[in-house]
Parts: C-alpha cells; sequence; structure tokens
C-alpha cells in the first residue's frame, strides 16, 4: 500500500496463531469478500498502539473464543497480492488453548472454529485463506520455533 501523503510503501502488520491439540490445529471458517467461504489460522491486523503479542491473543479470543497463551514465534510470512498491490506481513506465533469460552460470540465474518489434522488441511487447499495456513502448520510440524522474545515490543 503506498501512503499517499510521503510516498511511502506501507505493508499491512497482521498476526496469526498455530494451536496444536492431539495432532489437530484450531482454524477458523470463515467468509471473505462477502461470499467466500475459506479456512485459515486464528489471525487479523495489529491494531493502533496493540502490540503483536496483544494482537495474536485477542484476534485468537475473538475469533474462536479460545483463551491462549503464547508459547514462541513460528517466523514471519510476507504474503504478497500483487493485482492488489498488497503485501500483509504476518507474525505467526506459537500457542496453547488454555480455555474454551463457551457461547462465546465470535467476530463478523467467523462462521465457526474447528479443529482439523495437517491432512484434512492439505485436503482442503482449494479453501484456504492463503497458502500460509499449510504453509505454517508445516513449519511447525518441521520444529521451526523462535523464542517469543526473539520480538522486541512495546508501547511507551
Amino acid at each position: 500500500m503506498l501512503d499517499t501523503h510521503s510516498n511511502r510503501w506501507s505493508p499491512h502488520a497482521t498476526v496469526a496463531t498455530i494451536i496444536e491439540r492431539n495432532g489437530r490445529f484450531l482454524l477458523v471458517e470463515e467468509y471473505i469478500n462477502d461470499d467466500q467461504l475459506v479456512l485459515n489460522q486464528p489471525a487479523g491486523h495489529v491494531e493502533r498502539n496493540e502490540t503483536l503479542f496483544e494482537a495474536a491473543t485477542r484476534e485468537t479470543l475473538e475469533e474462536t473464543g479460545w483463551h491462549v497463551t503464547l508459547e514462541a514465534l513460528l517466523g514471519l510470512y510476507v504474503y504478497r497480492v500483487p493485482e492488489r498491490d498488497l503485501t500483509f506481513q504476518r507474525v505467526t506465533f506459537i500457542a496453547n488453548a488454555d480455555q474454551h469460552v463457551e457461547g462465546m460470540a465470535l467476530d463478523t465474518g467467523i462462521v465457526r472454529a474447528l479443529w482439523l489434522t495437517r491432512d484434512e488441511v492439505a485436503a482442503n487447499t482449494h479453501r484456504l485463506r492463503s497458502h500460509l495456513v499449510l504453509d505454517c502448520i508445516d513449519d511447525y510440524i518441521a520444529g521451526k520455533r523462535f523464542p517469543l522474545n526473539f520480538i522486541h515490543d512495546q508501547i511507551d
């Protein structure tokens, strides 16, 4: 995205969480573009004056009803959509599911949260919001992890 005030390019800062329990991954089924039903990790944009850590736990709760504890950083993924001149910088965390809030209303557009195996996700590649959904699961399975203190994110 080009900032028209300074002619400076500004990518979208987003977060996502990988949450695995008993070989299944927590995903959301959500509508995008008003009519396309896709699968994604709990994910979303970082809000103004919010740390990456706060954004990841907030988005996960809002989209799945799960309180989580961030355990590690999986990685920074850059996703470009050339036809829309968009770039997303997605910071993906690994988290543990702590407590589910039964009956919680989920974010607008989210149909439901569901637990799927890696193979079930791979069988639905045509429904993934982006290739990053499966890429991140595969990186998690491969053991990629960085300590949370790799990120220095403070608000003064």
